[in-house]
């Protein structure tokens, strides 16, 4: 698989705190990508560089052989056109209805309202839900807003989704279903995929690949199955969620 993505010695730091402290990191085009890592690691603040909500204060991120950090502004956009992302909450916006929340990001790239309407039915359908347009998001389960989360950022055609702990809050059941979605997008959509998690059942089911951040670097980067046989005690403590060992938690 074609490089999608390259992470080079990226280092941020906030008020004076280190998060990220020359974390490297690779995507390849169309692979699901786990990043694990305990919380307060830096697994979103990488999301967000790859967003371009923040910038690194050293390093760099290439996509598709661009860099986005020397990028003029309108290569800047177009580099970030080609990412959507599923939040935590699924981030909804309440006094819109579904139809309109997925209509949204079409309309600020200025989809003609006759093509936004032939095409929502889709999109509800690829995430297993029919009928819902006129609903509001009060009235679905968390389950069915991060589906309608899922459908909103797929109707802008993104290249990459980022999932943001997308199965945090939800029973096994639909977390289940968030997972089979997720390699569904990738298997006929082509989308690749970043997902930052601390659920290591869905790492297991989706990954192709995992990388686990730690003191601000990426300390392992492997399968799935390398991930579950390595002797290093920090990827033991982290895979079998034990309290004690050299991971401290705060």
């Amino acid at each position: 698989m074609n490089e999608k993505i390259r992470v080079t010695d990226l280092h941020k730091s906030f008020f004076g705190k280190t998060v990220l402290n020359g974390a490297n990191l690779s995507v390849r085009e169309g692979e699901i990508l786990c990043i694990i890592g305990k919380s307060g690691s830096g697994k979103s603040v990488i999301l967000k560089h790859l967003m371009g909500i923040l910038r690194p204060d050293s390093g760099d991120i290439v996509i598709d052989g661009i860099s986005l950090v020397d990028a003029g502004e309108l290569a800047r956009i177009d580099l970030q056109s080609r990412f959507g992302i599923l939040f935590q909450g699924a981030a909804l916006f309440d006094s819109l209805s579904v139809y309109d929340n997925i209509a949204f990001g079409m309309r600020r790239r200025h989809v003609p309202e006759d093509e936004i309407a032939a095409r929502i039915p889709g999109l509800l359908a690829m995430v297993g839900l029919r009928g819902i347009e006129d609903k509001m998001p009060s009235e679905l389960s968390g389950g069915m807003q991060k589906r309608v989360g899922l459908a909103r950022s797929i109707a802008v055609k993104p290249q990459v989704m980022l999932y943001d702990e997308p199965t945090t809050g939800v029973d096994p059941i639909t977390a289940g279903s968030v997972d089979r979605l997720i390699i569904k997008m990738r298997n006929e959509l082509g989308i690749t995929s970043i997902v930052v998690t601390h659920d290591m059942k869905s790492v297991m089911r989706i990954a192709d690949r995992v990388a686990m951040l730690l003191e601000g670097v990426i300390v392992f980067d492997g399968a799935p199955s390398e991930l579950m046989a390595a002797a290093d005690p920090r990827l033991r403590q982290f895979v079998e969620g034990r309290a004690d060992g050299p991971i401290k938690v705060a």
